[in-house]
């Protein structure tokens, strides 16, 4: 999803697009609402005379991170207006304080140049009722609606304060307080509420050349006023905001490496860096309370009029399961305790959920085409979390934990599992298949179930609850026959990506290759070697590999998903970096020397 950079802190997450503008806030949990609805909020800058926003086509724009931290290393530079800005920016570790530390230095120097933040406000996801003021005692400007607090401010030189502000009014043909920044002058409207957007500025002064000018600029975020005011400018203007940028980025830095893998010395220091950056990436869309959200993107809302904020327990299963591998297990609880919570009264998880644990927004229907009642339902998102929590334990060993989701969540979703299973060919009953597009029996949720159930069996185990041991290890066993005898296709030479009974009992076969069927072995119902699975992956990286520049897996034969060049032969469907990967997992998984390895790497 197009945003560049994102920072975060599990309870605020700050998006960027292309440009380096801000785009996205949320707060106070992550994924929740979205402050600006992802609109642009502009940065400007006036010197002597001249203006040029962000969005600016004559900026030269270098986008990073501080290596191995949720700290932006930004450099812009505008030939026209003569300046070189850097930032460092962050949401501090502790505290839901989004920071902005800038440097401007010109080659030629300037007689006189402000910089200028715009804020277009949709507090709690709408424009109507907010109010935007200033505040003299702490020369900043604060929007709220609510409980929703929001103090902009910063300092430049010696004292803080923000320079000037406009507070006005945006919709019904008026742009907003952005446009007035253009002329160098902000028109101080004391308090302006209803669809409202503001501005503020900061005086840079002279400069010699290449004499650097450096601001602070804070958006503090807050469910009360004094949580902004006296516990968060009053703070930071105290101890300074260098105090929370080196301890923002040391602690990420030491965060992101608390498993200690060296992988620079197997892969090189690039991959090392990108698993690094990955596992950082991952931890800014994991909400402190649990909920792991797809993508904080907002751009999809304007031909799909909603989100992917929202928390699939399919894709929290495996990304928990990364962070569990990663050593970050104060984290993965969480989202255990996330399930524990949502999941249903009769044992299975819905499509997905909203960051609060309350189910999201679907397009999987309650009804089929006969009037009957269906579920709602992806089965291997249940299936998978049960799998993800063994491996948590496997890895953890924290007995003390899981003990208490055993009655809560294990059984009741691995009991559900059991009873959802067509006894005319002893495979699960239909449900949704992971790309959301398709109802029937499908290898990757055949899989999943399998290692879900094969999770509940080890619980069982370790509890010393043998009726349900035996329940469970029964289930599996009939899955794994099932599968073989009605799943697996000779006539293919290799496992469907889907069976469908129709009404006649009859069974169709999907015969479309598809990279998901991968999770028939991901999670342990077949070994990675098993003649049918290796059968079933070559057939995968043959026939599902984009032959055309770039590489990578498709989802499927013939994707429409984004599809630009429509000859199957020669790029099957969209590349996805997931599907890549899968594939990689199973060279790895089958490795037997060194040399195995390489068509992973």
């Amino acid at each position: 999803m197009p945003r560049s950079l994102v920072l975060g802190n599990g309870n605020s997450l700050v998006g960027f697009d292309g440009t380096y503008s801000v785009r996205d806030i949320y707060y106070p949990r992550v994924g929740d609402a979205n402050h600006t609805m992802g609109n642009v909020c502009h940065v400007g800058f006036f010197v002597d005379g001249k203006f040029a926003w962000l969005e600016d086509g004559a900026w030269q724009r270098q986008l990073a991170y501080v290596e191995d931290s949720l700290v932006s290393d930004v450099t812009l530079s505008h030939r026209p207006l003569g300046i070189s800005v850097t930032f460092e920016d962050y949401i501090d570790l502790a505290r839901n304080w989004f920071i902005r530390n800038l440097t401007v230095t010109s080659a030629a120097g300037f007689k006189a140049a402000s910089v200028f933040f715009h804020y277009d406000w949709y507090i709690e996801g709408s424009d109507i009722g907010n109010t935007v003021l200033y505040e003299p005692r702490h020369r900043a400007v604060i929007a709220y609606k609510a409980n929703r607090y929001f103090l902009i401010g910063g300092q430049s030189g010696p004292d803080y304060g923000i320079s000037s502000w406009a507070n006005g009014k945006k919709g019904n043909g008026a742009a907003g307080t952005w446009v007035d920044a253009e002329d160098g002058i902000l028109g101080k409207n004391p308090i302006e509420q209803g669809s409202v957007d503001c501005t503020v500025a900061f005086d840079l002064g002279p400069a010699a050349p290449n004499e650097p000018r450096t601001l602070n600029h804070w958006l503090c975020m807050g469910t009360r006023l004094s949580e902004v005011t006296t516990f968060g400018q009053d703070l930071i203007t105290s101890r300074g905001p260098d105090t929370y940028l080196g301890r923002t980025r040391t602690y990420w830095q030491v965060w992101s490496e608390k498993d200690h893998r060296h992988i620079d010395e197997e892969l090189g220091q690039n991959a090392s860096k990108l698993y690094r950056r990955s596992v950082l990436t991952a931890r800014t869309h994991v909400d402190n309370r649990g909920a792991v959200i797809a993508s904080s993107d907002f751009d999809i809302t304007k031909f799909a009029r909603d989100t992917y904020a929202y928390a699939w327990p399919r894709d929290g299963a495996i990304v928990a399961n990364s962070l569990d591998r990663a050593g970050h297990e104060d984290v993965t609880r969480q989202f255990f305790l996330f399930c524990q919570e949502t999941l249903v009264e009769e044992g299975f998880f819905l499509h997905k959920y909203t960051p609060y644990g309350q189910p999201g927004s679907s397009w999987l229907p309650w009804v089929d085409s006969h009037g009957g009642r269906t579920l709602p339902v992806q089965e291997d998102e249940t299936g998978l979390v049960l799998w993800s929590l063994w491996q948590h334990y496997r890895i953890h060993r924290n007995l003390d934990f899981v003990v208490g989701l055993y009655s809560t969540l294990i059984v009741p979703a691995a009991d559900w599992m059991v009873s959802y299973v067509d006894e005319r060919n002893g495979l699960p009953l239909p449900s949704w298949d992971l790309w959301e597009e398709r109802w029937g029996v499908h290898a990757f949720t055949v899989g999943s179930v399998w290692g879900g159930l094969d999770a509940a069996r080890n619980f069982a185990d370790l509890f010393g609850d043998g009726k349900a041991s035996a329940r469970y290890r029964g289930a599996t066993e009939r899955l794994r026959e099932a599968s073989d005898s009605n799943l697996y296709s000779a006539e293919l030479g290799r496992f469907p990506r889907r069976i469908t009974v129709e009404d006649d009992e009859s069974i169709t076969v999907d015969t479309v290759l598809d990279s998901a069927i991968y999770g028939l072995w991901r999670f342990g119902m077949y070994p990675p070697d098993d003649p049918r699975v290796v059968d079933t992956m070559h057939t995968i990286a043959d026939q599902l590999s984009n032959k055309a520049n770039g590489g990578g897996i498709a989802r499927y034969t013939d994707d429409y998903y984004f599809q630009v060049e429509h000859d199957p032969r020669l790029v099957p469907g969209n590349p996805w970096f997931m599907c890549t990967m899968w594939l990689a997992q199973w060279y790895i998984a089958t490795a037997k020397t060194q040399a195995d390895l390489e068509p992973a790497r």
